[in-house]
């Protein structure tokens, strides 16, 4: 079945609607006016309805003028902005490049990274902005956001750019005091370092052990002196031996390294925070955006996290 509405005719009428006659349309054309008016008889004869009021001066649109022009122009102006996407993603990455990321992470891996990225690409103005917790994904604010685990929206593009796991550590000097935890209710005897970030829970760890059908995971609620937003603080304090302390990898894998802190509960899972970028479906095209994305995640994968 041939559609009355012929895509040709989508910019004519356009055009015709912001000229406001026959005959300004027609010199706007190059065609002639009754061109311009037979061409219009048979728009509205093919769509059933009047377009157009005529008089011998001046036209007017009819209420289905009014939505016809009203759909044309957006069609038009989408069209016009898929041409646009498709010619930045070919483009070279320029322009203003709004970052969102945590503190901690923001601080000491993103903000280098950034760096590094800004010599490779010098036509992309990069502003970096650090927040203890992601900014709302509604937030029309930044243009991609580095943050910890799968948003839960499906209105955003969230690219896994980095394995990452939280672990539970302590110093040799605690663990020496206070004795190595064995199963994790013997964490509810222990102090330990509460750290106050993002939607989660504050205080309580979950653990987990087995897989699939026979995983049990237990919820424990934790205890201690000390507590804080920042997660660098955090590990300051259990790197003093003020208790235990659950982190990302990322964060203390340094430290683990050199023995300044122990890992311990080292046979249970906690709650993985892999590291994604996130950005609005609108920029998935966007040069900058994808040039951004793809470098931060090859540099990850490359071992600059640890």
């Amino acid at each position: 079945m041939v559609s009355p509405i012929q895509p040709a005719e989508l910019g004519f009428f356009s055009t015709l609607a912001a000229c406001g006659s026959l005959s300004a349309a027609a010199r706007e054309l190059g065609i002639s006016t009754p061109a311009v008016s037979k061409r219009l008889a048979q728009m509205e004869a093919r769509i059933g309805v009047t377009l157009v009021n005529r008089t011998t001066r001046r036209m007017s649109l009819t209420p289905e003028g009014e939505l016809y022009v009203e759909h044309a122009r957006g069609i038009l102006g989408a069209i016009d902005d898929m041409a646009q996407l498709l010619g930045e993603a070919k483009a070279e990455p320029r322009g203003l490049l709004r970052v969102n990321a945590t503190l901690g992470f923001g601080r000491s891996h993103v903000a280098a990274l950034i760096s590094k990225f800004a010599r490779k690409h010098p036509e992309v103005e990069v502003q970096l902005q650090l927040s203890v917790n992601p900014p709302p994904l509604t937030d029309d604010a930044f243009d991609v956001c580095i943050r910890f685990g799968a948003p839960p929206e499906s209105r955003v593009i969230a690219r896994r750019i980095a394995s990452n796991r939280r672990l539970l550590c302590a110093s040799p000097a605690y663990l020496a005091r206070a004795g190595h935890p064995k199963v994790p209710h013997d964490l509810t005897r222990h102090r330990c370092i509460g750290i106050r970030q993002g939607d989660e829970a504050y205080g309580v760890w979950r653990l987990s052990s087995g897989r699939g059908a026979a995983q049990h995971t237990e919820a424990i609620k934790t205890r201690g002196a000390l507590s804080t937003n920042d997660g660098e603080i955090a590990v300051n304090w259990a790197l003093d031996g003020h208790g235990i302390l659950m982190r990302a990898e990322w964060d203390i894998a340094r430290y683990l390294r050199s023995g300044r802190l122990v890992q311990v509960l080292a046979n249970y899972r906690t709650p993985d925070a892999d590291i994604y970028a996130v950005y609005p479906q609108r920029h998935q095209l966007s040069a900058r955006v994808r040039a951004f994305v793809d470098f931060i995640a090859t540099a990850l994968e490359n071992g600059s996290i640890r």
